[in-house]
This record gives structure tokens, C-alpha cells and sequence, in this order.
């Protein structure tokens, strides 16, 4: 071997590692989906750290305790994109992922379908404590932050907009990953923001945000995210399909079954899953109670109905999408008198 060669080969592997080390250092092989599921070949299911998936990672927990191990692999990703781009890529065959978001890949043929709900609720609309803003009215012509312009955020502001006589373009759209809103509102870059939980909770707990609109007040059952799985795996093995939305309906329903289950979820998900400081999180799910529910997720056509006619009203999808093209209800429709886990988290 030549010594060019050798010199060659000592780079490429001096760079591997390197890159390896930079995975473990500050990605951590689990979120990349490499950890668990790569050694029990248990298939991977994409969230966010954000109220809107939490039962995501509230349903592993509890079958971890329960059982010592849980069914499927949580893999946290920091943003939108790259939740998509994994799905896209085959990494993670089902995902938590923005309701409109699945349905323009769906039209865009993407063989992908929703079976399930996230949450209801869990969204706010937030200004800064000292601005004059009070209503949808007083935000024309104001800068107002959206997680992108697929989500059901923007859509709230398209919705609320036209019901008191405006357009969409009366108010200056800024996208932005919603772990950057609050510092944006804190130093007044924006007028509004509005993302799911538990961001815009931060900025009420940290003295500097108030609540303009909760998102039930423009457009009750509001659905934000869902839960889509590809279709290969609904036809190739629709038991783990159904074991999932099973698990999420018994999780949801355990939620909603007292504050201290919300408690023990906070703490648990927010150390273990989110890396977060529980204090957000107990406060998100505590004040109100009602801020975020995790009941009643089956798939409703008229919901989605809504959603699609403005989605194509927004220019979101660029035609008529059928229900049945994006959604299958099969699976939730199987969740109905589901039971909440029975089992109490350690005190």
C-alpha cells in the first residue's frame, strides 16, 4: 500500500470518527433512531418536544413501567423539517406531524395516511404584556410568527382573519421554528406568535406573554397535529398500526384522568423524552386544565373537511383533496370504549 493511500484512509477514518463523535456528543444515537429500534427491531415513531405529540412519548413510558419495555421506538426531532424529511426517508414509518402538512404531501403523492389525532386545543395566540393589541383587528399591518405555512397556526390567523372581514394580507406572515417565538416576542421582533404548546405557555410563565386568543375561542376542536403512518406499514403490518393508536387512545384517556397523572407525565417526559425543565411542562397541562385535552382523538371527517376547504382557500393544497385519500379512520374507529391504562406512577 502506497503511502498516499495509507495517509488517505487514516483521514477518511480520523473524519468518521469525528462525525460519529459529534452524533453521540450532541444528537445522542436514540434520537437519530439508531438506539433501541435498531436492536429490538422495533419500528420508530417521529415526535416533537411539544405538547401536541406527548403522548407519543407518555405512551412508551408507560409501558415501560408497566412491562419493562415498551413497543415501538420515540425518536425526537428538533424541528418540522426534519420530522419530514425522516418520514420521507422510510426512517420513521409513522410520525406526529401537522395535519395540513400530511395532506399537501398526500396530494403531492406521498403514500401517507392520518389515523389518529395528537391533541385538541393547545394552541394560543400570544403578545407581548405591554402591547396595545387586544384583538384579531389591531394585528393589521403587525409582524405575527407561524411554525410554517403548513400548519394549522396559519391557518387560525386565515380563519380568524376573514371571520372579522380581513385578509391574510393584512398581517405580516413570519415563519419560524417555534422553540425560537419566545425569545422573539420577548425582544419585541414580532407582534404575535403562535405555535403549539409548550411554547407559548413559556412566555406566560416567564411574566413577559399574555394570551390574545386561545385557539378554541377562533375555531373550537381545533386540531393541530396528527398521527400518520405510511401506507406500506398500514398494509404490511396493520397490528402495530392498531397496538399504536390503541396505546395513544389508552395514554390520552389516562391524561385526562386527574391532574396528578398530568403531574407525573410532566415530570417524567420532560427529564426523559423532551429535555426540558418540568416546570413548563406542569404548567402547560395545569393552567387551565383545559388548555390542552387529549380525549375524543378519533378521526372526524367533518374536522378534516374544514381543514381542507381552507387549506385550498390559503392556497396550502391546490385542489380538492377527499377524505379518504389522506385519512384512514379504521384504526381510531377501533379505539371506541377504550379503557386508560391501569397503572399509577410512583410518587
Amino acid at each position: 500500500m502506497s503511502k498516499s493511500l495509507k495517509v488517505a484512509l487514516v483521514s477518511v477514518a480520523m473524519v468518521a470518527g469525528l462525525g460519529l463523535l459529534h452524533v453521540w456528543l450532541n444528537v445522542g444515537f436514540k434520537n437519530l433512531g439508531l438506539g433501541r429500534a435498531a436492536e429490538t427491531n422495533k419500528f420508530r415513531v417521529g415526535f416533537l418536544p411539544v405538547t401536541c405529540h406527548l403522548t407519543c412519548p407518555v405512551t412508551d413510558w408507560i409501558n415501560v413501567n408497566m412491562a419493562g419495555k415498551g413497543f415501538y421506538e420515540p425518536v425526537r426531532f428538533s424541528g418540522w423539517p426534519e420530522l419530514k424529511e425522516a418520514h420521507l426517508s422510510g426512517q420513521t414509518p409513522a410520525t406526529f406531524i401537522l395535519a395540513p402538512m400530511a395532506m399537501a404531501l398526500r396530494q403531492q403523492g406521498v403514500p401517507i395516511k392520518i389515523v389518529y389525532l395528537g391533541h385538541r386545543d393547545g394552541t394560543a395566540i400570544m403578545v407581548h404584556k405591554d402591547s396595545a393589541i387586544y384583538s384579531l383587528r389591531e394585528l393589521k399591518g403587525k409582524r405575527v410568527a407561524v411554525p410554517n405555512r403548513f400548519s394549522n397556526q396559519y391557518l387560525i390567523f386565515y380563519k380568524g382573519l376573514r371571520d372579522v372581514g380581513m385578509s391574510i394580507r393584512d398581517v405580516e406572515i413570519v415563519e419560524m421554528p417555534p422553540p425560537d417565538m419566545p425569545a422573539a416576542l420577548y425582544a419585541k421582533a414580532v407582534d404575535a406568535i403562535t405555535s403549539g404548546e409548550p411554547f407559548m405557555g413559556q412566555t406566560e410563565l416567564d411574566g413577559y406573554g399574555r394570551v390574545l386568543y386561545q385557539a378554541k375561542d377562533l375555531w373550537p376542536n381545533f386540531i393541530s397535529c396528527v398521527l400518520a403512518v405510511s401506507e406500506r406499514t398500514i398494509n404490511e403490518h396493520p397490528e402495530w398500526v392498531q397496538q399504536l393508536v390503541d396505546g395513544i387512545a389508552r395514554s390520552g384517556k389516562w391524561l385526562e384522568a386527574g391532574m396528578d397523572h398530568r403531574m407525573a407525565a410532566a415530570e417524567a417526559v420532560s427529564k426523559n423524552y423532551y429535555n426540558q425543565n418540568p416546570r413548563l411542562l406542569r404548567f402547560v397541562l395545569s393552567k387551565p386544565p383545559d388548555r390542552v385535552t387529549y380525549s375524543n382523538l378519533s378521526l372526524a371527517r367533518k374536522d378534516f373537511e374544514e381543514i381542507e376547504r381552507l387549506a385550498r382557500e390559503a392556497g396550502i393544497l391546490k385542489g380538492p383533496l377527499a377524505f379518504e385519500e389522506y385519512a384512514d379512520p379504521r384504526f381510531s374507529e377501533k379505539t371506541h370504549g377504550a379503557q386508560p391504562y391501569d397503572w399509577e406512577a410512583r410518587k
